[in-house]
């Protein structure tokens, strides 16, 4: 992990500064599939789900990042981790993705994940994309024209896939 990077499960007093980074994410409507228009309290809902177990990435007192891990699936398709991460925007390319990144594998291994998927990378999301490949995750399929980019219109999206 980066140095000084603390990364600690969620907790109820971390809802603002985990709103600061999602609202950045969701207005911005380039990298998740959110309404840009989307709330806080929808907002924080869903990253805060009942079935995410959540964690936030601190650096100097102040969250800077936050991802959930969570089944991709029920029943059957239980074993299958997915996580969604998000990165504070003045904190980009410092290591705290990688950091989440690690952490993530090691938490889904721990809880008996067998492998890991992220469902839906924008293709034009490249800062991620060259992160998951270097971390170990192979795309296995494009989805075409299935995000609604709001300066490049409909683009691309990729299903990247690991084995823990």
């Amino acid at each position: 992990m980066s140095k000084g990077i603390k990364i600690r499960t969620a907790s109820i007093a971390d809802r603002q500064g985990i709103w600061k980074i999602l609202e950045a994410v969701i207005r911005e409507g380039k990298t998740y599939p959110f309404p840009r228009d989307m709330n806080q309290k929808d907002a924080l809902d869903y990253w805060l789900a009942k079935n995410h177990n959540t964690f936030v990435a601190v650096l100097d007192g102040e969250i800077l990042g936050t991802y959930y891990l969570r089944p991709n699936n029920l029943g059957g398709g239980s074993h299958i981790a997915n996580c969604g991460y998000a990165t504070h925007k003045n904190a980009r390319r410092k290591g705290i993705a990688k950091s989440m990144c690690k952490h993530s594998l090691v938490q889904a291994k721990e809880a008996g994940f067998t492998p890991l998927q992220f469902n839906f990378v924008i293709i034009s999301n490249q800062g991620a994309i060259k992160l998951w490949t270097a971390m170990g995750f192979d795309t296995l399929c494009t989805l075409p024209k299935v995000f609604d980019h709001p300066e490049l219109g409909m683009i691309d999206a990729l299903l990247m896939f690991r084995e823990l």
